[in-house]
């Protein structure tokens, strides 16, 4: 099994978090998404990061990988046993992916108009979210799962793309503070992504 991914896209950010709270210890190849090897445009028609190749199983999305990952490597369990929360677990990450890394791809790839509109929306977002950040020990669950793995890199980047949040939105710090915190998460973190953030950035003075 090798994963190949960027060492500093967000996407491949969550599956090496779920990789590394899995405790995988096959190969991981930091590519450049812009130049990719052969053999991975060989066997990603698209020829993105990140990609899981696993002998003759080849996966190039994440939520795909993430979810592989989980059922591969049963224990610990990141995703619901029970179908109805399965169910719910998946539609969190949707909305988190279409509501917060839409606008965070905007402020990333985009000119610096839509980036600070994006940014504002961004911002607001969280704000209005932060109790549910408050409402259980982990994101809308007692248990830590696959949607705190898909959360995480996006807190971690907020303040090196110029989104600092407000004193009200302490639960979100401390929501990050307690994630960060993990051994997987620290493992998960390439050179490149240790000089982008941390807990304590990600509130304004």
């Amino acid at each position: 099994m090798t994963l190949y991914c960027s060492p500093v896209c967000h996407y491949s950010h969550q599956v090496r978090f779920v990789w590394h709270e899995k405790g995988v210890q096959s190969e991981i190849q930091f590519i450049d998404p812009a130049n990719p090897p052969e053999d991975v445009i060989d066997l990603n028609p698209y020829g993105d990061s990140p990609t899981l190749i696993d002998r003759d199983l080849v996966l190039y999305d994440p939520k795909i990988i993430m979810e592989y990952l989980d059922e591969r490597f049963p224990h610990p369990p990141l995703h619901p046993m029970e179908p109805v929360a399965r169910a719910q677990a998946r539609m969190l990450i949707h909305r988190i992916e279409r509501d917060w890394y839409r606008l965070l791809d905007d402020i990333l790839n985009s000119g610096e108009k839509k980036a600070a509109r994006s940014r504002k929306l961004l911002r607001e977002d969280l704000i209005a979210a932060s109790p549910l950040f408050a409402s259980q020990p982990y994101f809308l669950s007692d248990e830590f799962s696959l949607v705190d793995c898909a959360i995480a890199p996006l807190l971690w980047r907020l303040s090196s793309v110029g989104v600092t949040l407000p004193q009200e939105a302490q639960a979100i710090r401390l929501y990050a503070q307690k994630i960060f915190s993990r051994e997987g998460f620290q493992k998960s973190l390439s050179e490149q992504e240790k000089e982008m953030g941390d807990s304590e950035s990600l509130l304004s003075a």
